[in-house]
């Protein structure tokens, strides 16, 4: 699914693509009721098809949305427009940890990050979910420094 911008889908305009990957494409979109920045989150037609694929899209939507913490993505909605489905969540503005390796980083940014996405995970832990996927490509680091873990497709409840 391409979206050009100034698309309305739902109470959301889109501004700009920001992504792709595996499961489809993402998109910086305006929620016009709450006039703030998100990112929406659609799937590829191939895999809108396929069944079991779909079902780890709202499984990794409702995983991340069962979790409150401030190093982890909060997901605002589910959605459907179009025939389409979406999630929508907070929008982060920064660079994926794989971005900012790139260049050299100081032991003391190692450890702050690192001590971030450890809190996100124990979090999630904590919530009975295991991620299962994490790598620099699915963690987002904001313009101030703040660590966000995303992309729970892969989650698993885990065993109580």
């Amino acid at each position: 699914m391409s979206l050009s911008p100034n698309t309305t889908l739902s109470h959301y305009r889109i501004v700009s693509k920001i992504g792709e990957g595996g499961m489809g494409e993402v998109y910086l979109a305006q929620d016009t009721e709450l006039d703030r920045p998100v990112a929406l989150k659609f799937l590829s037609a191939e895999v809108a098809a396929d069944q079991k694929r779909l079902n780890r899209f709202f499984q990794e939507a409702k995983a991340a949305s069962a979790l409150n913490h401030p190093n982890i993505l909060t997901v605002f909605e589910i959605g459907r427009a179009e025939d389409t489905n979406f999630f929508a969540t907070e929008f982060v503005d920064g660079v994926t940890l794989r971005q900012r390796m790139s260049k050299p980083l100081k032991l003391s940014d190692v450890l702050d990050l690192a001590t971030q996405i450890a809190a996100a995970l124990v979090a999630a832990h904590d919530a009975g979910i295991v991620h299962r996927d994490i790598k620099p490509e699915n963690v987002m680091v904001r313009r101030d420094g703040i660590v966000k873990v995303l992309d729970f497709g892969l989650a698993k409840l885990s065993e109580p």
